[in-house]
């Protein structure tokens, strides 16, 4: 079982660099620092439970580097695993392996991540023998309630995980309502490919995602019926995988087989359900039927944060900017320092007017992480709130200059910028400067130029700040 971590950054996906007016973003680049727990807005502050665990990425202690993939995805597998018990609180896995690297004590961890335990361990695998120790420790008086080392063959490691999730049951000392879960088993050969593919998927690059395209085909090709090999392999495509050979049209066709496979074995799975909703959203520019799957899926796992962000996402780009921010600080309670949902939750504020929110919101981003556009943000925040000097000197592009200069009544400066940007940037860029200068024809003329070279995806254009003052416009309907 594969919680929805992937959003993850992502749910921008791959289109989002496509619209995005400055560059650069480091989906993992995550600050655990304690100030940012310190910043967090008071209402998006959850409580903490006896029964809250965080698991820690394993530790690889395999003689070869590249097992890495390995004890990493068996780290998840566990968390999901626990994940479903619903008398236990589990922190998601974008928080848990933010950590990871770092030097940091339990108690800290687990203060930043509201929860009263941590579970931790590691891997050493050689061959088909394993090694896999664990230990459950108590945050608030480093205590160990529980440790136990397991030597194994490789065909055991389902079995692994579930003694592992019924004997921290036991060290928390939870009476379960219903039965432990069961792990999804499939061939080894098969497992060992989708934690593969999943590790290289996370890395975002393109020939990462190349590569984790081949490693789940080939997983699904040994077991058929292992779902969550499916779903991810829809998933990378919509990601970008494939590209290497084939179109977006191809590679969205092939998401939607996958899709298709994945439901009609287990329809029941609630990550297939979220997958669609993207590949709707992003690939059909059909948002109503993205954000149907997106409730299918939250019913299905009504404790996923990223599905509830999901909803947040469609909501957002439908301009329903008051349920994106619900959505957003629900996720966020559940979530504490997934940089995506503050990007969100501060674009939402930003949209429906609330400046200060925006601004509280995207300064805590930038601490949490600094180059998930959160300065952008800020600087656009900023320039909507008329703190024109302050957002001088937080122009550190042409795009930024053309604009602020023009906004400080300096058009001469402006038009040099801009004509800098003109020689420069794509269409879209060049639309989104025209339309926080408020020049409507040109606005529309580059938003035009944009749509033939097909260098922006509709999908966002409707959430776009600079394109607010043309929505009462007569062409707007056209785009």
């Amino acid at each position: 079982y594969i919680v929805v971590a992937a959003l993850l950054l992502a749910l921008s996906y791959f289109v989002f660099d496509k619209v995005a007016l400055d560059s650069g973003r480091d989906a993992a680049g995550i600050s655990t620092a304690g100030q940012v727990a310190q910043q967090r807005p008071a209402e998006i502050e959850s409580a903490k439970t006896d029964n809250s665990i965080a698991v820690l990425p394993f530790v690889n202690m395999s003689s070869d580097e590249e097992q890495e993939y390995f004890s990493d995805g068996l780290s998840e597998e566990l968390l999901n695993l626990l994940a479903r018990i619903p008398e236990l609180n589990v922190a998601a896995r974008t928080s848990s392996f933010s950590f990871k690297g770092k030097d940091l004590g339990i108690p800290e961890i687990a203060s930043q991540l509201n929860v009263a335990h941590v579970l931790e361990g590691s891997v050493r695998k050689h061959g088909n023998q394993l090694r896999i120790t664990a230990q459950l420790i108590q945050a608030d008086n480093g205590y160990h309630l529980w440790s136990e080392t397991y030597d194994r063959q490789l065909d055991n490691v389902f079995q692994i995980q579930e003694d592992i999730a019924i004997a921290v049951v036991d060290a928390l000392r939870i009476t379960l309502l219903g039965e432990a879960p069961k792990t999804r088993k499939t061939d080894p050969a098969a497992y060992q490919l989708f934690l593969e593919g999943h590790y290289l998927k996370r890395q975002i690059s393109s020939d990462a995602l190349n590569r984790a395209v081949e490693v789940f085909k080939q997983a699904v090709e040994i077991d058929p019926a292992y779902v969550p090999a499916w779903a991810e392999l829809a998933d990378t495509y919509l990601w970008g995988g494939g590209l290497d050979e084939l179109s977006h049209e191809e590679t969205s066709a092939l998401a939607d087989q996958a899709i298709q496979t994945a439901i009609s074995t287990d329809p029941d799975y609630a990550f297939t359900y979220y997958v669609r909703g993207i590949w709707w959203i992003f690939a059909k520019n059909r948002f109503n039927k993205g954000i149907e799957d997106f409730e299918l899926a939250l019913k299905l796992d009504p404790d996923d944060a990223f599905i509830v962000a999901a909803i947040g996402k469609g909501a957002f780009l439908t301009g329903k900017f008051d349920l994106a921010i619900s959505q957003y600080q629900a996720a966020l309670a559940m979530e504490p320092v997934v940089p995506e949902f503050y990007f969100y939750l501060g674009r939402a504020y930003l949209s429906s007017g609330r400046l200060d929110e925006a601004e509280e919101t995207f300064r805590t981003l930038s601490s949490l992480s600094p180059s998930y556009r959160g300065k952008f943000h800020l600087w656009e925040t900023l320039l909507l709130k008329g703190e024109l000097e302050a957002a001088l000197a937080a122009s550190d592009t042409t795009f930024k200059l053309a604009i602020v200069h023009h906004a400080l009544g300096d058009t001469a400066k402006a038009d040099v910028y801009l004509a800098e940007l003109i020689e420069n940037a794509n269409p879209y860029s060049i639309a989104s400067a025209y339309g926080y200068r408020g020049e409507v024809d040109k606005t529309f003329e580059w938003l035009g130029n944009s749509l033939e070279n097909s260098d922006y995806f509709p999908t966002f254009v409707l959430a776009e700040t600079a394109f607010r003052s043309i929505h009462s416009d007569k062409r707007w309907p056209l785009f």
